[in-house]
């Protein structure tokens, strides 16, 4: 699915700031796509863009309204339909990373259907993939995996790809996620996608390309979580990866979620990626070490990526704090 900019920023009745994460991540990373945001009566977020109406909004050239709240239980909440019916009459597409979907919300879609507008649940895939081929495709490709679930491979592949193209590299971010839809306006919500069909899903949104351009493929779950290992295989395979980066969040106790499971050991878990990712492209490297710090003070997160980095003789980055320029220089080397 491909989302038509610039967008309007809907952050409803969010409770705080953590429930606007979603708008906030779009603000972050493509202000250049965002004409304001929308805010209700009781909303207790702000991204820092101008508060404007639909009308302002529609005035401003604003495409889509993009729903970047979440809500609980990932709902459309009845107190938002006046606000996306209105959005949707004053020319724009409604598009939603949420569980509930548009398309289920007959007010919504008899309104849609009358004024030509589109609704896009970013989360369900709107088209059929093919079984993957695993032939071998031009271009160059990353990938993030994890160590574990919810470790920044979004995050990192995002401020890669900023990097390469501030460095003068052809690059792109592909999104595989409902939160990496909504930012960049295109790509495959991978977890809802059946699991024979993962890896052309992947081979689909990373096809072919120039030999120098790099295709910076955003990673889900890890092979070492009991719960969705699956769709880590499949995105390792597809994306045919040249280089891997290893996302890691250093102060857990267990695997998101699996109180049973310890976290891998570093080297091990760079190992096992490389294994799976041969299948595909007997070449691939890993090239990093990208490390969410955020809980730990600035120096002892020094600290640890610089004895991390001299264990396993990688660059360790923070990209927060650090930023990635040093992944980056390795990746030219390829």
């Amino acid at each position: 699915m491909e989302l038509k900019k610039p967008y309007l920023l809907f952050l409803g009745d969010a409770a705080d700031q953590l429930a606007a994460k979603v708008a906030q991540g779009i603000k972050t990373w493509r202000p250049e796509c965002c004409v304001g945001q929308y805010r209700l009566d009781g909303c207790n977020a702000d991204v820092g863009l101008k508060d404007i109406s639909i009308e302002e909004a529609s005035a401003a050239g604003a495409k889509t309204l993009i729903i970047g709240v979440a809500n609980r239980g990932g709902v459309i909440s009845e107190t938002w339909l006046s606000v996306l019916i209105e959005a949707i009459e004053a020319g724009m597409d409604i598009a939603s990373g949420l569980h509930n979907k548009l398309t289920d919300i007959p007010e919504l879609v008899a309104c849609a259907e009358k004024h030509g507008r589109s609704l896009f649940d970013v989360r369900y895939p709107t088209q059929s993939y093919p079984v993957a081929n695993g032939v071998k495709r031009s271009g160059k490709r990353l990938l993030t995996v994890g160590t574990d679930c919810s470790v920044g491979k979004m995050y990192t592949s995002l401020a890669i790809e900023k990097e390469m193209c501030d460095q003068g590299v052809d690059a792109d971010f592909r999104a595989t996620g409902q939160t990496g839809i909504l930012i960049t306006g295109g790509g495959v919500s991978v977890d809802c996608v059946v699991a024979d069909f993962i890896a052309g899903a992947i081979e689909a949104i990373a096809p072919e390309n120039k030999a120098e351009h790099w295709d910076v493929i955003e990673g889900q779950g890890s092979l070492f979580h009991a719960s969705f290992a699956g769709v880590t295989m499949g995105l390792i395979h597809g994306s045919q990866p040249d280089a891997l980066v290893l996302c890691h969040e250093p102060t857990r106790e267990h695997m998101r979620g699996l109180p049973g499971y310890a976290l891998p050991d570093i080297q091990t878990c760079i190992e096992t990626n490389l294994q799976a990712a041969r299948l595909t492209n007997p070449d691939v490297q890993c090239v990093g070490i990208s490390v969410n710090t955020s809980a730990l003070e600035e120096q002892e997160a020094m600290s640890y990526m610089d004895l991390l980095e001299t264990e396993i003789g990688l660059p360790v980055v923070d990209p927060f704090r650090q930023g990635v320029s040093r992944i980056v220089e390795k990746l030219k080397e390829l």
